[in-house]
Formats: structure tokens, C-alpha cells, sequence
């Protein structure tokens, strides 16, 4: 008790608290473009559900993580070496993460853009996505962006209240945006490319990160933020052109 009063006291733990929760709240946007693109494929009845569900797992996962920091610690020492690189379990989780967002954003690519889609080799036999298969795609990803979240976590504080307090915090945060977000992505189609882009471009840094190759998150968030921007102009645009063909419609049946 006298710790936690300590930490409330402390000036550098509120420091460290918002920096941590401004830290997860970025790495968190990958899991909710993810949550957003699978959840919409779902009937809209269960979308909400899926939704917090998901989340809702997310905080269960991160919180158990916290309750083995020093498993998480020891997970990013080396187990073997191949080609010169040592590669710990840490690595091998984004490795496998990273594939599998490469794999599922191709094969959502294939399909938004194909005129034709059928039987093909991402999917034989195609389906209705269902609702324990949509969660089960959620968790995976859950468990990755869990564990590479807590462990830049353990890398900028030791205190495991702050970290618990920032996990909430920023569920939290996760909770409230999945729902407008995914509204968002579903109401204006073109941006289902640019997300499914996001995730192929997420997926391939999870790759190169597990081989050692560490690409500054401030890079990839910027590039999002400006092809949003950009596209954000082409929807304006768009409404300005549908509004003054309306108008001049309107001219002529006047």
C-alpha cells in the first residue's frame, strides 16, 4: 500500500504513466484496424459483440502477461541462431504474427479486388466468416500485439501498477474507438483498401522486427496518418462533385 501511495505521489511515475499509456494507445491502433476489417465481415448483428469481445480479451491477455513479467523478459533472450541472428520466443511470436496479418490482408486485398472471386488458393472453399472464427483470428493477434506491447512496456518502467493502470486505461480508449472506427471504415469502401494496406505494412515490420531489422514506429504511423489525410481530401472531393451534379440536376428539372 505505502508503494502505490509512493507512485501516486511521484511525479516521474505520472510521467511514466502517460507516456505509457500514449505508447500503447499507438501500438493499439494496429489491433483495432484488425478488429475493425475482420469484425465488419461479420452479420451486422454481432459486430458489436464481436467487438467487445475482442477487447475485452485483449485487457484479460495483457493483464495476464503482467502477472509473468519475468516469463515476458526471459522470452526475448536468444533460444537459437540462424543465419547469424539469435532468435528468441519474442521473435518467433512476431514472426508468426507477421505472416499471418501478410497472409490475411493479401487475401482480403484478393478478394476487395477481384470482380470474380471463387475458388482460388486463399480460400477453396469460400464461407461465411462466423463468429467463433472471427474471435479466434482476434485472439492470435491478441496474444502478439499483447506481448510486444508488454514488453516495450517492461523497457520503459519497472512498476507493475503503472503498467496495469496504462493497460486499463488504454482498453479503455480501444473499447470506446473500435465501434466508430469500424462504422467509419464500413461506410466509405475505399478506405477498406487503405486499412487492409496498414495491415500488410504492420505485418511486414512484426517480420523484419523478429529478424532483427527494427523500423521506427514514428515512420510507420506517419505514413498512415498521411495516406488518411490523403484520402480524407479525396472523400471531400468526391462529396464536392456529387453535390454539384445534384445542383445541376436539379437546374434542369427546374
Amino acid at each position: 500500500m505505502d508503494s502505490v501511495l509512493h507512485l501516486a505521489t511521484d511525479p516521474a511515475a505520472w510521467l511514466a504513466l502517460i507516456t505509457l499509456i500514449a505508447m500503447e494507445v499507438v501500438l493499439g491502433i494496429d489491433n483495432l484496424v484488425f478488429i475493425a476489417i475482420l469484425t465488419n465481415k461479420l452479420p451486422e448483428s454481432h459486430r458489436d459483440k464481436a467487438r467487445r469481445l475482442g477487447i475485452a480479451l485483449a485487457l484479460v491477455l495483457r493483464l495476464a502477461l503482467l502477472g509473468t513479467v519475468a516469463l515476458i523478459v526471459r522470452m526475448t533472450e536468444p533460444v537459437f541462431t540462424l543465419f547469424g541472428h539469435g532468435f528468441s520466443w519474442r521473435d518467433l511470436i512476431l514472426l508468426a504474427g507477421g505472416l499471418f496479418l501478410i497472409w490475411k490482408a493479401t487475401k482480403e486485398i484478393h478478394h476487395n479486388s477481384d470482380p470474380d472471386a471463387g475458388d482460388d488458393m486463399f480460400e477453396p472453399a469460400p464461407s461465411r466468416l462466423g463468429f467463433g472464427a472471427a474471435i479466434g483470428q482476434i485472439i492470435l493477434l491478441d496474444i502478439v500485439f499483447s506481448i510486444d506491447s508488454i514488453v516495450t512496456a517492461v523497457g520503459m518502467t519497472d512498476h507493475i501498477p503503472i503498467m496495469v493502470v496504462a493497460v486499463v486505461i488504454t482498453v479503455g480508449i480501444m473499447l470506446f474507438a473500435a465501434g466508430p472506427l469500424a462504422n467509419f471504415i464500413n461506410r466509405n469502401p475505399t478506405l477498406v483498401m487503405l486499412a487492409l494496406g496498414f495491415l500488410l505494412l504492420i505485418g511486414t515490420t512484426l517480420v523484419a522486427d523478429a529478424f532483427g531489422v527494427h523500423v521506427p514506429k514514428g515512420y510507420i504511423y506517419s505514413a498512415m496518418a498521411f495516406s488518411v489525410l490523403v484520402e480524407l481530401l479525396n472523400m471531400q472531393a468526391r462529396r464536392a462533385r456529387h453535390k454539384r451534379k445534384e445542383a445541376k440536376a436539379a437546374e434542369k428539372t427546374g
